[in-house]
């Protein structure tokens, strides 16, 4: 998944970066309001994390304009207000969810994974398809009696396939997915990724098949 944290406190930033990042997904920070229109303008988000208070503006107001747009990313606000009416106006505003300031890391990932199984439609966090079931939460792909732990990106990977299968994604598509605009990576990362996605999924009834000049897709064997 990919996310667009809005933030101006350098060392909070950091540290949520530093987390979801570990969780295998792609962040980018922006730090003002400017610099978040930037990264919306050239990219698609899963999720985004915005703060209230921010150097060129209120939050609020760009969640405003992001509801009254085309675009249906949803968004997490992070807020130092704890009154209800401050929350109530949040959510009315179009906001998915909120989190208080200070908060704990793994409320603010359930949080993630909430607002996004919602918006996926899906009530569990774990997608069957044939005989294999892959859990966004442990991180495992099962099938039959095989146990199979995925690495963060591996897991987010085959998350964008369970999602879809049976459609082509295009190996800048799937770059998008894993990869922030600060990392340095070639599309020969996603080769690598596919390759090992395949053997994971080796006796699952499913595979990873190339379309030709256009990118991978999975279907069942």
């Amino acid at each position: 998944m990919r996310f667009l944290l809005i933030e101006d406190s350098p060392k909070l930033a950091k540290a949520v970066q530093e987390r979801l990042q570990l969780d295998g997904h792609a962040v980018d920070h922006a730090d003002t309001l400017e610099a978040a229109s930037a990264c919306i303008a050239v990219a698609d988000y899963d999720l985004i994390l915005l703060d209230i208070m921010l150097p060129d503006g209120d939050g609020r107001d760009f969640l405003e304009q992001h509801r009254q747009s085309e675009k249906r990313t949803p968004v997490i606000v992070i807020t130092a207000r704890s009154a209800v009416s401050d929350r109530v106006g949040l959510l009315d505003l179009g906001a998915d969810d909120y989190i208080t300031k200070p908060f704990d890391f793994s409320e603010l990932e359930a949080r993630c994974r909430a607002v996004l199984r919602r918006q996926g439609g899906v009530a569990a966090s774990q997608k069957t398809i044939g005989a294999a079931t892959l859990d966004s939460i442990s991180g495992e792909l099962r099938f039959d009696q095989t146990t199979i732990t995925l690495r963060n990106r591996e897991l987010r990977l085959l998350e964008v396939f369970f999602n879809a299968p049976g459609q082509v994604f295009s190996k800048s598509h799937l770059m998008d997915r894993l990869y922030s605009l600060s990392d340095e990576a070639s599309e020969n990362a996603i080769e690598v990724y596919v390759g090992r996605l395949r053997k994971r999924l080796e006796g699952s009834g499913l595979r990873i098949d190339t379309a030709r000049g256009i990118g991978y897709r999975m279907i069942p064997e």
